[in-house]
């Protein structure tokens, strides 16, 4: 067998780019982007449906009637009406003159919740919210306070 010749030449190898000088690194600002303009558009036939609302509680002995505005705010309403009761009695029975008074006029809840024997009751009428609490579960979920910046009407 012939013996095998050795490899012993070397092959052109490719000469790599000269590396380049970087610049230090300085910290980048993040940037959000533009905040989309919100327009508050002025919703009328809301602004009074949650008057009429403030007033059907205030007939039931409610107290801390509140409506808060949260046009631009909350995406599901543009009114928010807060108010207390002193039981679920009381509760139950707010809710019920609200649906009397507003039926009366041909307006109807979307959604109710919790009006049987409950702490807090929830009616939806689209653009107007309501809220109605006993004293302790009020405090406890703070509604006034997680919408610290909206305008708000104190209804007496």
């Amino acid at each position: 067998m012939p013996a095998r010749p050795s490899k012993k030449t070397k092959k052109p190898t490719k000469k790599a780019p000269p590396k380049r000088a970087r610049r230090p690194s300085t910290p980048r600002k993040k940037t959000r982007p533009p905040k989309a303009a919100t327009r508050i558009v002025s919703n009328e036939k809301a602004r009074e449906l949650a008057r009429s609302l403030a007033e059907a509680v205030l007939d039931k002995k409610a107290t801390d009637v509140v409506i808060l505005d949260v046009r631009g705010r909350a995406s599901y309403a543009d009114y928010i009406v807060v108010a207390s009761g002193e039981s679920d009695v009381q509760l139950r029975a707010m809710a019920e003159g609200v649906h009397e008074k507003l039926k009366a006029g041909g307006v109807r809840p979307i959604s109710t919740e919790g009006e049987a024997g409950a702490s807090w009751v929830l009616l939806d009428y689209g653009d107007v919210v309501a809220h109605f609490f006993d004293g302790a579960t009020r405090s406890f979920y703070d509604l006034e306070g997680m919408w610290a910046d909206a305008p708000r009407e104190a209804v007496t």
